[in-house]
């Protein structure tokens, strides 16, 4: 008779709310992980937002019209697991932890209370899945090693089950009180990427989710009665690849399954017996899904028959979703909402291990029998005041009608990150060395750090500066190599001909180019990366695939005809060139990358090699020098950043790190004074991502990831070390990232993206001198199109550019002067560059720069006095003469000087300029019409 039965969900509705209930304006972020990005309780939603470490917290219902405050917590690191008290809505986040538990050594991916027990907890990083006794600081078991990364790690209902799911494709079962073994274990899904696990409203029953072998998103329920193969199965699309979300109530029956990045939201019946997986209804949503989450069954309409309400999170707002089940009568209907675990735990955690298997008390969700009791954990201790000089890691913003662009009070963007530092209060310093006054550091802690080119415009410079009507392009080189190179006077650009032509274009000379062959560098093999001398503006250096590096000599009035023969051939690589990077300070010396899997240096003016650093196991995707030319970088296939002393050793500082999966593509680049390594990269899930690193320390992981977008192309990072900003894109892309980079907590501060609409080949950053500072251009980029090169500018929105804004352009280096020899280099000297003032010689510094957020306040007191003028200087109605009584009286006026102001006492009245001669004017009380 079971297959006859109708179900009592078969014409529930899934009702999208009006905007006016949207959750709107937030930022949310796309971190790569095995989790939803959003949970909810009875009172609070917290969401991954786009800012390294920080959480957005908000409350589920709104307060009648007053709209919802978004408040941003700085959080933790990815290897730790910290556990917070939230307050109520009108009191401030704490500014630290009450528990913190590890470190891991990869991030925690995966995190889940006891559903019967206070103060366990299970967590799975990499392929470690440990139980937690919160309260006592430490692990009561760990599970057997998984053989990939673990993807999902869940409590069955009863609390005695947890069940996993793998990236080697098992399914396990684990009895954490028995043994640390799988008491079972089956292949969940034929594809091992992004597979989730849930619970249904059995404790013998969950439905898991992933791909199968012909990346058809599945869904199966399996029964840990009989484990060999799934109860039921249900094949969805291949539109998207995305990982499929799922979420289960226990209670009802009924499974919310959605994709991230998807549009559409799928509802299913999930019962014992056939059809075991039964279509419910499928919701098409307004924007992009980032994650979802089910809201607790305590907090649904019972009274209106919403059986299942989903929290859909996208880039910029929080849609509930509900469910309903059409009724006719206004009533409680039992057989909709059967009685649900209470949130009063049923043991403790010593309890629950020594083999007490006590459940939850059951409640009802009847209005009638509400209020229940209710449970304040122990784990973490009450908060205790903030004293008044304290600022809590707190942002709060309001959401709803308002733009969070137009707000400085929003937060920067950025995605979960494994930052250090668990708050954002003591890590408001910017690498611009620009102080910061006690009101604003209050300021700041309570409205987020943001960077102060957050606002920057970038924008394509007039068309009479760019170079047209290029043709032949190579737009296939490797992936070590930009696309193209440039300095102040010329761009070299590979063309596509045979032979690895190189076209020399001169910036100097902009216009369209002409239909006839371009004289070009003839290198006689393909080139695979090219850089122009930093002292030398007339060298340019091209590697090839036949092994050899040619130096090439330009004409210092360009290029005229073909040049066939190079001013000094390198030879010493076995095998073709990776990537070519000359020594910052010192002349003459060159480091080259080879797929010989070798690191040589070269003495230029000698044209031999000096020396050679081995230790890379596979192809190294890129290579840098450190600020001060004593260190040098790579990063490599194998997924390791390896740091050299090259004049101590040949042999990297240590085994370097793992930053990434590898294989897909690397760069890497010295920021923050030299202090810290940023690398570019992808992770498992082909999202790109950059980390940071601290030099000293690389043992120690890294400081920070964030994730960007999910593209084909390595992000290029060009660093401006003056601003602590680096420019990410990609060849191929259309969007440029623009982030200011800190050594500490929050790390990575978001700037405005510069976009066009088509994609650009190449992005090179210029010499600092090349900025126009008097429009408050603090970098000058070039941007090379299919068949042109265009200058863009990056501008900062300043009201007073009559003043040379100081605090954008400090002291740059004059990276065009050598500082030492190649001979004195290799002897082990060492020197800093000269530094060179921006500031035009008519221009006074930015008095009125304090007026801006950034400055002081005995900045801006002297600023509006200077603009006021000297409090000293007599008032003008002081130089006024007397009138006599008579001459009120006749109604004569007395006679100012041409454009005085005339002394009003009646202060409803703004005082009259007079332009000329006032003899004409009338009598008091005579208005000009009469």
């Amino acid at each position: 008779m079971n297959r006859f039965k109708v179900s009592k969900f078969r014409h529930t509705e899934a009702r999208p709310p009006r905007r006016e209930a949207w959750i709107s304006n937030i930022r949310a972020g796309t971190t790569p992980s095995c989790r939803n990005h959003i949970k909810s309780s009875c009172s609070l939603i917290a969401f991954n937002s786009d800012c390294p470490g920080v959480l957005g917290i908000v409350p589920l219902q709104g307060q009648g019209e007053d709209k919802r405050c978004v408040a941003h917590l700085g959080c933790h690191s990815g290897e730790w697991v910290k556990l917070w008290r939230l307050p109520g809505p009108s009191q401030t986040l704490p500014s630290a932890p009450g528990v913190v538990l590890g470190p891991e050594e990869l991030p925690v991916e995966v995190l889940q209370f006891h559903p019967t027990s206070d103060g366990v907890l299970v967590s799975a990083s990499g392929t470690t899945v440990k139980v937690w006794d919160v309260a006592n600081q430490q692990p009561l078991t760990e599970l057997a090693a998984h053989g990939d990364l673990v993807q999902s790690a869940l409590w069955s209902r009863d609390g005695a089950l947890v069940g996993t799911v793998c990236k080697d494709k098992q399914l396990r079962i684990f009895d954490p009180r028995a043994k640390p073994q799988a008491s079972q274990s089956t292949e969940a899904h034929e594809n091992g990427r992004d597979s989730r696990l849930a619970w249904t409203c059995t404790q013998e029953h969950l439905v898991s989710t992933g791909f199968n072998q012909m990346h058809e998103h599945e869904v199966k329920l399996w029964d840990t009665r009989l484990f060999s193969s799934a109860l039921a199965s249900l094949t969805l699309d291949t539109s998207f690849l995305g990982e499929l979300v799922p979420g289960c109530s226990q209670q009802s029956g009924l499974s919310s399954d959605s994709f991230q990045g998807e549009r559409q939201l799928y509802c299913y019946e999930v019962v014992p017996q056939q059809p075991a997986l039964s279509p419910v209804t499928q919701c098409v949503l307004e924007s992009v899904l980032r994650g979802a989450a089910l809201v607790p069954r305590q907090v649904l309409a019972v009274m209106s028959c919403e059986v299942l309400r989903v929290l859909q999170l996208s880039d910029t707002a929080i849609v509930p979703i509900s469910y309903h089940v059409p009724r006719k009568a206004v009533e409680f209907h039992e057989d909709l909402f059967p009685d649900t675990a209470s949130c009063v735990p049923a043991s403790e955690p010593h309890s629950w291990w020594a083999g007490d298997n006590q459940q939850v008390q059951k409640v009802s969700l009847n209005p009638a029998c509400r209020p229940h009791s209710s449970f304040t954990s122990r784990l973490v201790p009450p908060m205790e005041p903030l004293p008044d000089t304290a600022q809590p890691a707190v942002t709060k913003t309001p959401v709803g009608d308002a733009d969070p662009s137009e707000d400085f009070s929003s937060p920067p963007s950025s995605l979960t990150s494994p930052s250090t530092p668990s708050s954002l209060g003591p890590s408001l310093s910017s690498t611009s060395g620009i102080g910061t006054s006690p009101s604003l550091r209050s300021l700041q802690s309570l409205l987020g750090p943001s960077s102060k080119f957050r606002h920057a415009q970038g924008t394509v410079l007039h068309r009479d500066s760019h170079i047209t009507n290029l043709k032949g392009l190579n737009l296939t080189t490797p992936g070590e190599c930009d696309g193209f190179c440039a300095n102040k006077l010329r761009v070299a650009v590979p063309l596509l001909s045979s032979g690895g032509q190189v076209a020399v274009l001169e910036l100097r000379k902009p216009g369209r180019l002409p239909d006839t062959a371009l004289p070009t560098l003839q290198n006689g093999a393909a080139v695979t990366d090219l850089a122009w001398d930093p002292f030398d503006p007339h060298r340019l250096a091209v590697g090839g695939e036949d092994a050899r590096i040619r130096l090439w000599r330009v004409p210092p009035e360009g290029l005229k005809e073909v040049l066939t023969t190079p001013e000094a051939v390198l030879t010493g690589h076995m095998e073709k060139i990776c990537s070519l990077r000359f020594h910052p300070l010192a002349a003459d010396v060159l480091a080259s990358s080879s797929y010989d899997l070798s690191v040589r240096i070269w003495d230029l003016q000698a044209g031999v090699e000096r020396l050679k650093l081995q230790g890379h196991r596979d192809q190294i995707f890129s290579l840098a020098w450190s600020p001060d030319g004593q260190q040098l970088a790579t990063v490599c296939r194998d997924g390791r950043v390896r740091v050299y002393r090259p004049l101590s050793s040949p042999e990297p500082l240590g085994p370097g790190w793992v930053s990434q999966d590898g294989g897909r593509g690397a760069r890497i680049v010295w920021v923050c004074d030299g202090r810290c390594l940023l690398v570019s990269g992808f992770d498992s899930r082909s999202e790109r991502q950059i980390l940071l690193y601290e030099a000293e320390s690389l043992a120690g992981g890294p400081l920070a990831v964030l994730g960007l977008d999910v593209a084909p192309s390595t992000l290029l990072p060009s660093y401006d070390s003056d601003t602590g900003l680096v420019l990410l894109t990609g060849k191929g892309d259309t969007r440029v990232f623009l982030y200011e980079l800190l050594p500490e907590s929050p790390f990575f501060l978001e700037c405005n993206s510069f976009t066009s609409a088509d994609p650009h080949k190449g992005f090179a950053l210029l010499p600092k001198t090349e900025c126009d500072v008097r429009e408050v251009e603090f970098m000058r980029c070039l941007r090379l199109r299919q068949s042109s090169l265009e200058p863009v500018a990056f501008r900062l929105p300043r009201v007073r550019k009559e003043f040379f804004q100081d605090d954008v352009f400090p002291d740059t280096a004059v990276s065009w002067e050598p500082v030492l020899s190649a001979e004195a280099w290799l002897q082990g000297a060492t020197g800093q560059p000269r530094l060179l003032s921006l500031q035009p010689p008519d221009m006074s510094p930015g008095a009125l720069r304090d007026c801006v957020w950034g400055g002081s306040e005995m900045g801006l007191l002297n600023a509006m006095v200077a603009k006021l003028g000297n409090r000293d200087d007599p008032l003008p109605q002081d130089s006024f003469e007397g009138v006599d009584e008579d001459e009120w009286v006749s109604g004569k006026w007395p006679h100012f000087p041409a454009g005085s102001t005339i002394p009003w006492h009646m202060p409803q009245h703004a005082p009259p300029t007079f332009p000329g001669p006032t003899d004409s004017l009338p009598p008091l009380g005579v208005s000009p019409q009469d």
